[in-house]
């Protein structure tokens, strides 16, 4: 590209025009943008889905697109818990207890066919599906399912978020 050629693309320059514009929005779509657009997994990789669930955060699907590549172990900093695999009895009070130690508000994922019914598992032991401890947002079928799949079910957790009433939901303290 020769110097004159960027000379004369005027979007490339500074344009002074652009100071003072003022962007006018609601408070709720502002701050469920910024939600929608920093969601801090909580990743419960309880089986063979965490698989799939580890290779969407690699480079070649780069889960960082959509604002969701800090893995939080801590549920304290988390506000999406991604349950991946297939919950037993014994595990699910444990994933009960870290989702209540999440701060609000708090989104779930059931990625797989273990964590959204049980899977192939009919037996005394699985969970036939999170839903039965915790509201799901969003399900991922597959078993396991892709790395897209999870994507686009954050592309779906995302449209959620962005149609809630931030404030309407929140807990009324007197």
């Amino acid at each position: 590209m020769s110097a004159k050629s960027t000379l004369d693309a005027p979007f490339l320059a500074y344009d002074s025009k652009i100071e003072g514009n003022v962007v006018i929005t609601k408070l709720d779509a502002a701050i469920n943008w910024m939600r929608k657009n920093s969601l801090w997994p909580m990743p419960m990789g309880l089986a063979c889905c965490a698989i799939e669930l580890m290779a969407a955060s690699s480079a070649r699907y780069d889960i960082a697109r959509f604002g969701a590549e800090v893995m939080r172990f801590s549920p304290r900093q988390s506000d999406v818990m991604i349950v991946a695999g297939t919950v037993t009895y014994k595990m699910a009070w444990i994933v009960k207890r870290i989702y209540d130690q999440m701060p609000d508000p708090k989104w779930v994922i059931a990625m797989g066919a273990c964590a959204s019914s049980g899977g192939m598992y009919r037996s005394y032991a699985v969970l036939q599906g999170i839903d039965h401890l915790l509201p799901v947002d969003v399900y991922i079928s597959g078993c396991p399912p892709r790395p897209e799949a999870l994507l686009d079910g954050l592309i779906k957790l995302q449209e959620k978020i962005m149609r809630e009433h931030s404030f309407v939901s929140q807990k009324k303290t007197l």
